[in-house]
């Protein structure tokens, strides 16, 4: 994978069948985790800890802050986040790929200062199974 622009990392949100841009973004992050099961016991070699494959829970984490823009999009999201709705998002990775799934919105955060532009913040976590779609 050659070097990418960070500006073409894309969060959409689904509205109807078709996937918005969630606006305003200046960063945004896709983090995979896996939960570990310890399998070790007295007859492990050498007492080096065992994990026992394939088992365990996944989970993806998705992050971002930005501009609030008053678009289509942040009324997507914050309707999605007071609702509690687990709805379908994708994390386009430019030359790598799109991770698309549910996801519900667990952080939703607003701040601005006095002479500067209001901004937000953003926290995902997968609700169902993830699928990964190469890029072409």
């Amino acid at each position: 994978m050659v070097v990418q622009k960070g500006k073409d990392l894309l969060l959409k949100i689904a509205d109807g069948g078709v996937y918005v841009t969630v606006a305003g973004l200046r960063s945004k992050k896709l983090s995979f985790n896996a939960e570990t099961v310890d399998v070790t016991d007295a007859d492990s070699a050498g007492r080096w800890r065992e994990l026992l494959a394939g088992a365990g829970a996944q989970r993806a984490s998705v992050s971002g802050a930005g501009l609030f823009k008053d678009q289509s999009s942040d009324a997507l999201v914050r309707a999605a986040f007071f609702s509690g709705a687990i709805l379908s998002w994708q994390v386009i990775i430019p030359a790598f790929g799109t991770v698309s799934g549910p996801f519900q919105v667990t952080a939703l955060d607003y701040s601005g200062d006095h002479s500067g532009e209001l901004k937000f913040e953003i926290a995902l976590e997968s609700a169902g199974e993830l699928s990964f779609g190469a890029a072409a």
